[in-house]
């Protein structure tokens, strides 16, 4: 019998070694740097590469699929293929972080790195899985492929691409996630509403004038930081106000005053587009305190529409919300925002769907409410929900690998994350993230446990096995 346990430990050095060498590669989607051999950026592709390398000196077959994705395959009996989805691209490291995101330390036994467990720390979890699996020289009736994915953080080109020009396994697992198993993800809709020309009267001058508003980088994160300048004769007046606001709501904020123009600064908490109720948004925050002054009639509009937003995660004030049995409530994240007095000012949405949601009608509660406070919808896309219903052959060995590894109960769980497993008609989402462990994917001072790394690869080296035996 395969201490799978044992098997991991003993690897634990190169492990930890190889998934450094990955953290310390900057992977964030820059198209400035793209090439034909590199599309979604020179530091991607670097990481893609840097995989494929890995897995060439591990024996792997190996492909690299027009730079958009590669692949690492174990060739077994040939009787089906199991995928195994992974990503190596990162969300951007705003933020004060304690050491630098890209500078992997490990502290108290965590690894501390962006990435490290969103996605490179279980990727190289189910990667070292299977090296173990082809080390150990296992008979398997079927082929394993791992895949590298590049886009999954800004809108899984990568996938699509990859399912275009190779063939995608129908069953298998992402490691992207939590333990034990998610069978069920949400669907989801990014909404981009953007203010109208305003429709007050044209005499109903006010005060002060809003100038520009910026919150947020990525629609799929709670923005961290905001920032907004406002001008009019009394504009440096309310230093003292926003200041007392930030220490009544337990953040910090700055304020920068030239001449008549006032710019205030607000920093929030950073947290994952799909629990935007674990994070601070600074930008509808900022707005909260704003949107109170005698702003300009444009202005106050959109400041309004940012008050109607904050703190309504499930949708209730715009209409939308709904939740069913098997995964929960809907959920609203104002991921980006922007106002420019002379230009577009615009609120972009990501709004995370239960599996049972009817699309079409969400959109027109949608839209309604948003015109209603003055704003058109101008850009609308939206990606249905992945359901494997239990009891499915995947699931059962999945959780039969994770129970006799850990000795609890596989239960099945939904989340309102989008990973690779619904690219495969039976994949689910399986890991890296123990239950009861705090989750910093997107997050300043990133980290994975180096205890829960080498568990999740013993965990994950079975479940091939068992998948693929």
């Amino acid at each position: 019998m395969i201490d799978w346990q044992r098997e991991a430990e003993v690897r634990k050095n190169d492990l930890m070694k190889d998934l450094i060498g990955i953290l310390e590669i900057a992977s964030i989607k820059d198209l400035s740097t793209a090439t034909a051999e590199r599309p979604m950026g020179d530091k991607i592709g670097e990481a893609l590469e840097y995989m494929l390398k890995l897995s060439e000196e591990a024996g792997f077959t190996v492909k690299n699929v027009d730079g958009m994705a590669g692949h690492a395959e174990l060739e077994g009996g040939g009787e089906g293929t199991i995928g195994i989805l992974c990503h190596v691209d990162v969300v951007p490291a705003p933020g004060e972080w304690t050491t630098p995101p890209f500078e992997p330390e490990v502290r108290d036994g965590r690894l501390y790195a962006r990435g490290s467990i969103d996605d490179k720390g279980p990727t190289l979890a189910a990667f070292y899985g299977l090296k173990m699996v082809r080390e150990l020289g296992l008979e398997l009736r079927k082929n394993v492929r791992i895949i590298f994915g590049t886009d999954e953080e800004s809108g899984m080109s990568c996938m699509r691409h990859y399912a275009e020009a190779e063939l995608m396994p129908e069953e298998g697992f992402a490691p992207d996630a939590v333990f034990p198993i998610i069978n069920a993800e949400k669907g989801q809709m990014n909404v981009k509403l953007a203010i109208g020309t305003g429709r007050k009267e044209p005499g109903q001058e006010r005060v002060l004038s809003l100038l520009s508003f910026q919150s947020g980088s990525r629609i799929n994160m709670v923005p961290e930081s905001a920032s907004a300048s406002v001008a009019g004769p009394d504009a440096g007046q309310l230093e003292k106000d926003f200041i007392l606001f930030c220490d009544v709501n337990g953040v910090r904020g700055d304020v920068a005053i030239t001449d008549d123009v006032a710019t205030f600064n607000l920093y929030g908490t950073a947290a994952h587009g799909m629990e935007p109720f674990k994070g601070v948004n600074a930008g509808t925050l900022l707005a909260v305190f704003l949107a109170d002054l005698e702003v300009q009639h444009t202005g106050a509009e959109f400041l309004s529409f940012l008050k109607l937003l904050h703190g309504d995660f499930y949708g209730h004030r715009l209409g939308i919300s709904y939740k069913d049995e098997v995964s929960g409530p809907l959920t609203v994240n104002p991921g980006i925002i922007s106002f420019d007095q002379a230009g577009e000012s615009f609120v972009q949405l990501n709004i995370r769907c239960p599996v049972s949601s009817v699309y079409e009608d969400l959109k027109n509660r949608l839209e309604e409410a948003a015109e209603s406070q003055g704003f058109n919808l101008e850009d609308y896309r939206e990606s249905q929900p992945h359901y494997v219903a239990p009891g499915h052959p995947v699931i059962e060995a999945l959780q039969k690998a994770y129970q006799e590894e850990t000795g609890e109960e596989p239960v099945l769980l939904s989340t309102g994350g989008a990973t690779y497993a619904r690219f495969m008609k039976k994949g689910v989402a399986f890991g890296a993230c123990f239950p009861g462990k705090e989750i910093t994917a997107h997050q300043k001072d990133e980290y994975i446990e180096v205890d829960d790394l080498v568990k999740a690869a013993a965990i994950y080296a079975r479940a091939i096995y068992e998948l693929a035996k």
